[in-house]
């Protein structure tokens, strides 16, 4: 059976929803994009290694050619949650905009994995002196769990490892860190006619939210790093759930939020100061609270700017290496031994939301980038691992 073409990949990868959500009710197997992207490498003639990481979660591994060293391109297989009703166009659908590709996952991540295909399809005739691997996660958008599965498997990858995260095909080589945390608030509930029947989880969480204002000003005070274009730590309300009724106190309300530390916050001791500030909000509102991460942080990141592979990425695109504010896997994949940067197509300013988009004007120089990232690690390499 013939490859589809570049855009029948598109919109293959985008047909395929792939939801990874904190909210099981949302959550979704990743299998269907892991299968396209194994049946096209595959018939291309990479060695196709699938790992199940969770019920319904894989990673995948292709490699090309044999050895030691090499280039991995990596990415993740799996997107945010979407509302159907903010979208103009059908998310799971490709559909052509004003020069762009518009659809759930073209920007960030699925379709890297469609240019990482068009990018190598001259290059298979050759012979490969280092391996190519690409790298397909699951989970990256929630728990990272395919990554953590990765890198506690010890199992060494590429000498070189590129991330094909939305960066404006600029090479980034720093980004901060990310908590993703819970509150649980447990009050009593009662009639709502007479406040001394209960004691109002959703009051507590009121004092709650607004102690963790004022700890983020602080920090946002105390830290500041010019290298990202957001200097300073942030912390964001991302969803909240508690009550049942108007007429009814509310017995228990739910919160989680994220924080982005820079480099040198140390995670525990971000959590023992927002666990300083509970304790009274617990006792003044009789209720009882408990805190803890949704997921172990992801660390921050940091590449060395003299490092083999940020001179090459540099030299490609013509950009210096960046810092972002956003996380990605590339602590992981640094810890399996990587020069690792993150470095695709897509512009963040419009992940994660209604109406996420790809210019066409992109796809081209990132395919041109790509090619030549693989021929000097793959086909040229000038230096052994």
């Amino acid at each position: 059976m013939p490859l589809p073409t570049l855009k029948e990949q598109f919109a293959a990868l985008i047909a395929a929803p792939s939801v990874s959500c904190t909210q099981p009710s949302l959550d979704l197997s990743n299998k269907a994009v892991i299968d396209l992207l194994s049946t096209w490498l595959g018939d291309l003639g990479f060695t196709c290694d699938v790992q199940q990481v969770a019920p319904g979660k894989f990673n995948l591994l292709a490699s090309f050619g044999s050895g030691p060293g090499g280039l991995v391109l990596a990415g993740h297989s799996d997107t945010v949650p979407y509302d159907d009703a903010l979208w103009k166009t059908d998310p799971l659908k490709l559909t052509e905009v004003d020069g762009t590709w518009v659809g759930l996952g073209v920007c960030d991540m699925k379709s890297f994995f469609a240019l990482v295909i068009e990018a190598v399809l001259p290059l298979l005739a050759h012979p490969f002196k280092q391996p190519l691997l690409v790298l397909a996660t699951c989970d990256e958008e929630s728990s990272m769990a395919g990554a953590r599965a990765l890198a506690a498997a010890g199992k060494p990858l590429g000498r070189a490892a590129v991330i094909g995260e939305p960066t404006g095909l600029r090479p980034i080589r720093l980004h901060k860190g990310v908590m993703m945390e819970r509150i649980d608030i447990l009050g009593r509930s009662g009639h709502s006619s007479d406040p001394s029947l209960g004691h109002s989880a959703l009051e507590a969480m009121h004092a709650t939210m607004a102690e963790l204002m004022q700890l983020r000003q602080k920090w946002q005070r105390l830290y500041r790093n010019e290298q990202f274009s957001v200097p300073q730590p942030t912390m964001n309300f991302g969803c909240i759930h508690g009550g049942d009724n108007p007429n009814r106190i509310c017995g228990q309300c739910s919160l989680e939020f994220d924080l982005r530390p820079l480099p040198g916050m140390d995670a525990e001791q971000l959590r023992a100061a927002i666990r300083e500030k509970l304790k009274p909000i617990a006792e003044r509102h009789e209720v009882k609270i408990d805190y803890a991460p949704l997921f172990p942080h992801v660390p921050a990141f940091e590449q060395a700017a003299d490092a083999e592979l940020v001179r090459v990425a540099e030299r490609l695109t013509g950009h210096r290496a960046e810092a972002v504010a956003f996380g990605t896997e590339a602590p992981y994949l640094q810890q399996l031994g990587c020069e690792t940067i993150v470095l695709g197509p897509g512009d963040i300013s419009c992940a994660h939301q209604p109406g996420e988009f790809l210019e066409l004007s992109r796809l081209q120089p990132t395919v041109k980038v790509l090619r030549e990232l693989i021929q000097h690690y793959c086909l040229t390499p000038t230096t052994q691992p």
